[in-house]
């Protein structure tokens, strides 16, 4: 006998899912507005004292306190003709990388005294969508929808010399995140997967040493944990899935290689989000994770304190309604683990939240 559930029994059944474990609040704290159009990302300064924003109307904002309120201290033109993708500070907090539709990404710095680009990527073949760091500083990764990741390396002032083209991926790059300690790099893209790289020490060439497969749809985002071992993914697919690396060894348990080590997919998190998840961040202080999803909700999730390390599970801590408008695009928490996050949107808003547990 086949039994039907109503639309009305599913979606209570949703909300219990939503609010069964909800252990954390998030407060708006203040509302920064300022950008035309689209704010596509956010990015804290290390010391987390300054908020770097860039969007459709082609700028970047730099944001600081003012008593206790954010507010807009400088806006870089100039710097790229297109819509600005994504901006991301340098370790030493020097340097602000900004990557942009217009196939260009710009390096700021105020040697002189005041935020100037005093040095242009050129190489890919059309929008660059995702650029970031290493945490030595010394790399630079950019990705794009030309289906290609880059890897720069500083070679003096204003010097970025590319170090490697990366064709791992057969479709459009979304996202490029660094290991917190090492130079191993991960994207995430529109065909389905992550692959992970890192630079061959005996010939200095840069090769794809991982496939993440598992997602069924685009992977926009990713995100590690503190130590590194952890990757969190968000998809197209309504999913955030959690991995884990696995050290291949020998019988005697002895790690034979570095490079052959297995990413495996220990924990999937579905039923939460209603559509696309954009951005996921992984809070290296608190342990917390938040999600950027497209029906218009920030989530916090935390592991559970029994978790299994092989097969860990998390629990949904806070569900945030209308957190904007419309699509949120990106969420960050500050570095300093004081439980802010920042988030931005296609309302062209950009909103810091406090967390508390």
């Amino acid at each position: 006998m086949t039994v039907k559930t109503s639309r009305g029994a599913l979606w209570r059944s949703f909300r219990r899912n939503q609010f069964k474990t909800e252990m954390v609040n998030l407060e708006l704290s203040q509302i920064l507005t300022g950008h035309k159009g689209i704010v596509w990302n956010v990015s804290w300064h290390p010391q987390g004292n300054v908020i770097a924003s860039c969007g459709e109307d082609k700028t970047i904002k730099l944001w600081s306190k003012e008593g206790v309120q954010w507010t807009i201290k400088t806006v870089l033109v100039d710097g790229h003709q297109r819509t600005i993708r994504e901006v991301a500070w340098s370790p030493c907090g020097n340097f602000l990388a900004s990557a942009s539709f217009d196939a260009t990404t710009a390096i700021w710095d105020k040697k002189s005294g005041q935020f100037e680009c005093n040095a242009t990527l050129e190489g890919h073949e059309n929008e660059v969508k995702s650029v970031a760091w290493s945490p030595s500083g010394q790399l630079l990764a950019t990705c794009g929808r030309d289906k290609s990741v880059w890897v720069w390396e500083v070679a003096g002032d204003d010097e970025y010399e590319c170090e490697a083209v990366l064709n791992a991926h057969n479709q459009d790059v979304k996202k490029v995140a660094w290991h917190p300690s090492l130079d191993v790099l991960a994207s995430a893209s529109y065909d389905n997967t992550v692959k992970m790289y890192k630079e061959d020490s005996a010939d200095n060439d840069w090769t794809c040493v991982a496939t993440l497969q598992s997602h069924d749809s685009t992977v926009w985002s990713l995100a590690f944990d503190n130590t590194g071992e952890r990757l969190a993914t968000c998809s197209d697919d309504k999913t955030v899935k959690i991995w884990k690396e696995y050290k291949s060894d020998n019988q005697e348990g002895v790690i034979v290689n570095d490079k052959e080590s297995v990413w495996k997919c220990v924990c999937t998190l579905s039923g939460y989000h209603t559509r696309s998840v954009y951005d996921i961040a992984w809070c290296h202080k608190t342990g917390l994770i938040a999600t950027a999803c497209g029906d218009d909700i920030i989530r916090i999730f935390k592991e559970s304190e029994d978790s299994d390390l092989n097969a860990p599970t998390f629990d949904l801590m806070c569900t945030k309604l209308n957190a904007h408008t419309q699509d949120v695009n990106c969420v960050k928490w500050n570095p300093l683990g004081n439980q802010e996050l920042l988030s931005c949107s296609d309302d062209g808003e950009i909103r810091l939240w406090k967390c508390s547990e």
